[in-house]
């Protein structure tokens, strides 16, 4: 399983190319609560998600061919490995499903990769990404199931017990699992890692209670970001022996975490990035006494007047 030294190792490596990005504490009466609340703002990351963490150290860990790199994505891992791409000197080539938003098209193609629609769902962009692979030659940076993605995205984990040592539980929304499963090996049970799932995208969920990855619907407001049929096999061990809880959250629960940062923090959140918020704000998660918990706000690629309007 990925550990600790690799996410350790990462960071190192990761440095030069990605912003550590800020926390902002709030008074844990603003959600009718006594515990204490941290946010940690990784949608100003690069690219607008904490994506760039794993495509840069996939991508700085292995020789890059001259074929570049190629990737299957709902719109935030592609914008994250054409961003490195870019940075490193290689192409990108972006398969897509045919629902990715425009928003999130723009930004990839922004980057200079060239973007193929390759199918309905993320299943089948994946499907057509490798047999696209098996003709060029191109480096394969999957979106969560691969061991340097995991370590990558386990700096987020890593950079927010430096700067929140105090945190006793980390709501974490889940996709494919790269984000959760670096984070919880990060914490490795130092402090509770929750994952957050709406309800339409149930993926871990649904494979903790079957004991396996198995296959979820796909659907609702987060299924861009958070779509994934099955979470990955790498990371699932991790999540059965680190995740303490999985929790659904319902489409208006999540639109409502969107509206309330920005009603009160002016930050305009994807609905993937609002996931997590939104177990809190619902009272989906109930903290214990003296509870003093982290939640990460992941994401921020979305239409502004879809949450101002």
């Amino acid at each position: 399983m990925t550990t600790r030294p690799d996410i350790a190792a990462a960071a190192r490596r990761l440095a030069p190319y990605v912003r550590h990005t800020p926390i902002i504490r709030i008074d844990g009466a603003e959600f009718g609560l006594s515990a204490h609340v941290t946010l940690k703002l990784e949608l100003q990351q690069h690219a607008g998600s904490f994506k760039p963490r794993g495509a840069f150290n996939r991508m700085l860990t292995t020789p890059l061919p001259a074929s570049g790199v190629i990737a299957a994505s709902g719109g935030n891992h592609g914008a994250a490995v054409a961003f490195a791409a870019r940075a490193l000197g290689v192409t990108a080539e972006i398969f897509v499903p045919a629902a990715t938003p425009e928003t999130k098209l723009a930004r990839i193609a922004s980057y200079g990769a060239r973007v193929v629609t390759g199918g309905e769902s993320y299943a089948e962009a994946l499907t057509a990404s490798r047999l696209r692979q098996a003709e060029t030659g191109a480096l394969e940076v999957h979106a969560y199931d691969h061991a340097a993605v995991l370590a990558g995205q386990g700096t987020v984990g890593r950079e927010f017990e430096n700067d929140a040592p105090d945190l006793t539980h980390i709501l974490v929304a889940t996709g494919g699992g790269g984000l959760i499963g670096g984070i919880a090996a990060w914490y490795a049970g130092a402090a509770a890692v929750v994952s957050v799932e709406p309800e339409g995208c149930p993926g871990l969920h649904h494979a903790l209670q079957a004991g396996q990855p198995i296959d979820a619907p796909v659907g609702g407001l987060a299924a861009d970001a958070l779509g994934a049929r099955r979470v990955g096999a790498l990371m699932f061990p991790i999540a059965q022996a680190h995740v303490a809880q999985a929790i659904l959250v319902e489409d208006s629960a999540i639109a409502a975490a969107q509206r309330w940062l920005w009603d009160r923090l002016r930050l305009i959140a994807e609905p993937g990035g609002a996931t997590a918020l939104a177990a809190l704000l619902s009272g989906r998660f109930t903290p214990s006494e003296g509870a003093r918990i982290g939640v990460l706000v992941c994401g921020g690629n979305t239409d502004p007047a879809k949450v101002t309007s």
